[in-house]
This record gives structure tokens, sequence and C-alpha cells, in this order.
């Protein structure tokens, strides 16, 4: 287990009582403004004493009330990656990552300067000033300063909020890499993004109040229709896995699901890889037979696993296909008529277009 905490502290008007559990990969902390994710990241950090309650990372205990343990963040062996990159603006980008080795532990294993520099893309900013990278760049050079102390673990905290849309776009498969490569580091990834997280995390854990809601492997909590008020309406759906298998002349791409195939444009991973989809709830229609004489292709069998109605005139629709898991939204009404139930056989007809190209990632 890569994190193990569970943390207490009050403040004026807000109580946090957060416990979590996670292994290797990307644990993403996500709720909204004042959920308490940035207080969390502070405790796991030591930039936060806690009330009370332990923190545990890579098997090493940093913070115990019991046992009045209170590990000093200089000591916890932690790379940390904020907002803002925080660069040293009179040191090139070389000095700068070069600062973050300097804590490195007598011994530590971990990447070297070459491995960084190549994983994350900064051969060609190594002598450039801070002043003249993009903010994407910038956060790069700060997450491998990060690296090349040797981190027990990485903590990352809303690291592209201050990004605009282009720039989120350009570092996002940079930390893909990082997550995928072979460094396997374990990440702490705190963000309001819906798709940061769908397109990152292994692990998701939702904060509303300060208290943990719904907590699990990614694709089982963003599927689940219980977590669409916490997600948001507009930003809940499911999250599945597929292969490349065919680039067409016209742009369009086919991808193997377990239930069949579908096809999309813009995807840009080459054929035989794996990319992650991300499918908007609000975008997925039912209909209990099979359709004909659509626009869309993407037609998929499946079956009603659970049926959440909302507060308002929608209804949550979990679904199965075949290995995979759907999110559908609909009207309350639509369930009425369609005599939608849990075991039902019916079809998922998923618009091309409404898969957008930042929604595929690795």
């Amino acid at each position: 287990m890569s994190l193990d905490l569970h943390i207490r502290h009050r403040f004026a008007g807000f109580a946090l009582d957060v416990a979590c559990k996670a292994g290797p990969g990307i644990t993403a902390l996500f709720g909204r403004s004042g959920a308490g994710k940035s207080t969390v990241i502070n405790a796991v950090a030591g930039l936060l004493r806690p009330d009370e309650g332990h923190v545990e990372v890579a098997g090493v205990r940093l913070y115990d009330s019991r046992k009045g343990l209170f590990v000093p963040p200089a000591a916890r062996r932690l790379g940390v990656v904020f907002q803002d990159a925080r660069l040293f603006p009179h040191m090139d980008a070389r000095a700068n990552l070069l600062f973050g080795a300097r804590y490195r532990p007598s011994g530590a294993r971990g990447a070297g300067f070459d491995d960084v520099v190549g994983l994350l893309g900064l051969s060609e900013l190594l002598h450039r000033a801070p002043a003249t990278l993009s903010g994407g760049e910038r956060q790069r050079v700060a997450l491998g300063r990060a690296l090349l102390s040797h981190p027990r673990m990485l903590l990352m905290d809303e690291p592209l909020a201050s990004l605009d849309g282009p720039r989120k776009q350009e570092i996002l498969p940079y930390l893909e890499r990082l997550r995928d490569g072979p460094l396997k580091l374990p990440i702490l990834y705190v963000s309001h993004a819906v798709d940061e997280v769908a397109r990152l995390a292994d692990t998701l854990v939702l904060l509303q109040d300060g208290q943990v809601r719904a907590q699990g492997p990614l694709f089982d909590v963003m599927a689940d229709p219980a977590a669409v008020p916490l997600l948001g309406v507009r930003e809940a759906g499911a999250v599945i896995e597929a292969e490349v298998t065919a680039h067409a002349d016209d742009g369009l791409s086919t991808l193997r699901l377990d239930a069949g195939t579908v096809e999309l444009p813009g995807v840009q991973a080459a054929v035989g890889a794996r990319v992650r989809l991300r499918v908007l709830a609000q975008d997925v229609i039912l209909s209990r037979d099979r359709p004909e004489g659509l626009s869309s292709v993407n037609v998929l069998p499946v079956i009603i696993d659970s049926v959440h109605p909302g507060d308002g005139p929608g209804a949550a629709i979990g679904l199965r296909a075949g290995a995979d898991r759907l999110l559908a939204r609909v009207t309350a009404r639509a369930v009425r008529e369609m005599q939608l139930a849990p075991g039902m056989p019916c079809y998922a007809i998923l618009k091309a277009t409404t898969v957008a190209p930042g929604s595929i990632g690795r």
C-alpha cells in the first residue's frame, strides 16, 4: 500500500475527517472548492499537523497522533509540485533541475538527470530562463526538479489549474508517461477538473464537505450512478479502455472495446495502442431495440446494471458493456416509459463527435 491515511482536523466552521488507502499509480483527490483537498495534501506534506490520525507513505509512518510522531516536512522525502511552478528566476532550467538533486538522500535509487530530461522532453529547454518558458514548460521543469530529489511519493496540488486549454493538453501526455513509465512512483494528485482525473488517475477519492463520499478504482467510481452529483451532471461519465485497430483516410479511427467497436475522430495513438476514453453520461442514448438508419455507427449492446433517480427530472443509468461499464443520463419519464430496470438488455448509442480528442488518453 503506497498511501494509508486517516486524519481529522477542525477549522473554524469546517471539520475534516478523511480516510483513504491507495496502491501504486496516481491517486486523485477530487472535489469542488472547499471540499478539503488541499488540506489533505498539506497534511501529507507535513505543512499541516492534523488534530489526530495517521499518515503513512510507502510503508513509512510520517505522522501518528497516538504515538506523538510527526516527521518534519524536509525529512519526509516527498516531492511537491504546486499550481505555480515556483522556479528560481535567476537560474536556467538545468540549474533548477539540479537544485532538486541536492536533496536526494545518500544512497537513494531513482531516475538520473538524463532519465528525467528524456521522460519530460526537457532537452531543448535546459539553457532557457524560466521567464522564457510557457506555463506548461515551467510545470515540466518543476516536475523534473521534484523527481530528481528521489521522493517516496509525488504530491501534485492543482498542477494544471493555471494553464489554458492548449497548455494543459501539452503537459497531460508527459504525466501519462510518468504514470506508465518505469519509475512506478506513487502520486497523490489534487484536482477539481474531471477531465484531468479521468485521463490520469488509477484510484479516485471523491471529497465533499471534508469527508470521503466515494473511493476506489477510477473505472468503478466514474461509472457509479451514485457519484453523478459529486462529479456534476454535465461532467459525469464513464472511463473505458480501448485498443486502436485502424486509422481511416477520412480521419476516423476504429477502436475495439469488450462489447464491440467504435469509430472516433482525433485519435493520435498508433494502431495496437491502448487508450482511455471518457464518455459523458449525457452523450449516451439508450434504445430498447437495436436502432437502424442512424448517422452514428457506435451502437453497443449493454445490460442495465442499476437505475439511480436524481433529485430533479433526471436519472443516472449504470450499464454493463461486456467487461466495461458505461453511464447514461436520461429523464425520469424515459425510465418509466421505457420501463428501464436492472438486468434489462438494451443498446447504447455513442455519437462520435461527442468524445473530444482531449478526452482520449494513453
